[in-house]
């Protein structure tokens, strides 16, 4: 299958440029335009595969775990890579991040690319809205994330050396803060747009199923470490390990919980 060939293409060009950037940060070097270009690369290829399998099969990336994962991998490499573009400073916490990625991508390759029905409760553009948001919240947490590892790596004597030329803590903390604080806004829209959308599905806003639990639990968890930094005025250590508390909810949320869950409110069918 031709979009098969053209996503595995992608996840090529996505492993070139994690690699890259990884030796790039090992040998103290400074691949980044080819980085860069690797990761649009890739990009472009995965945003083909994807079309072509939505025109093939008339419904969008949101029905079984092969398309799910496949365009959450391709939503979080897209903010990646805006932040990459943008934050030139910060560009080797690409070391970090796309150790992650690898990891969907090979999660990706153990899925089966079959076909699923969309259910009729689909039908609806409040799906797509809450889906979007959704995305953006991820992304934004992927970049918190990064940063917050290489805070947390450089405590080590290695990690010191590998991320010298970094800015200092104090920065990457506030700039993983603002990620969290943009994340949070998103997260909150989500769960708006969710509660419509369900009103219109299952003629209820909020039913307590187990996705909507670990959604508002994730939202809580996210919105009290926001405050937590602002009132305790946290070190960027004990922030870090905040941002990685967030991400292993947000994680266990987006990727957990709905496929474990019976309840109609799936991420996958």
């Amino acid at each position: 299958m031709v979009e098969l060939r053209v996503l595995w293409a992608a996840v090529i060009a996505y492993v070139l440029a994690g690699s890259l950037a990884i030796f790039g940060v090992l040998l103290k070097k400074h691949p980044e335009r080819v980085t860069l270009g690797l990761i649009l690369l890739g990009l472009a290829l995965h945003t083909v595969a994807i079309a072509a399998r939505w025109q093939r099969l008339d419904h969008g990336p949101f029905v079984t775990m092969f398309e799910i994962l496949s365009s959450n991998i391709w939503s979080l490499m897209l903010a990646f890579s805006i932040a990459y573009w943008r934050l030139p400073a910060v560009r080797p916490v690409a070391a970090v991040v796309m150790p992650i990625l690898f990891t969907m991508m090979g999660w990706l390759m153990t899925v089966s690319p079959g076909e699923a029905h969309l259910p009729p409760t689909y039908h609806t553009v409040w799906l797509f809205i809450h889906i979007g948001f959704g995305k953006v919240f991820l992304g934004a947490v992927l970049v918190a994330v990064g940063l917050s590892g290489v805070i947390l790596l450089r405590q080590t004597a290695r990690g010191g050396d590998w991320f010298q030329r970094l800015p200092a803590d104090d920065r990457l903390g506030e700039l993983a803060y603002r990620c969290m604080a943009i994340g949070f806004v998103f997260e909150t829209l989500m769960l708006i747009a969710g509660a419509i959308w369900a009103q219109d599905a299952w003629g209820r806003y909020w039913d307590w199923d187990p996705l909507e639990t670990w959604a508002f639990i994730t939202w809580i968890i996210v919105g009290v470490s926001l405050h937590a930094r602002l009132t305790f005025n946290l070190s960027p250590r004990l922030g870090a390990w905040l941002v990685l508390a967030v991400f292993i909810a947000a994680f266990l949320t987006f990727f957990g919980v709905p496929f474990i869950s019976e309840t109609p409110h799936q991420g996958a069918v």
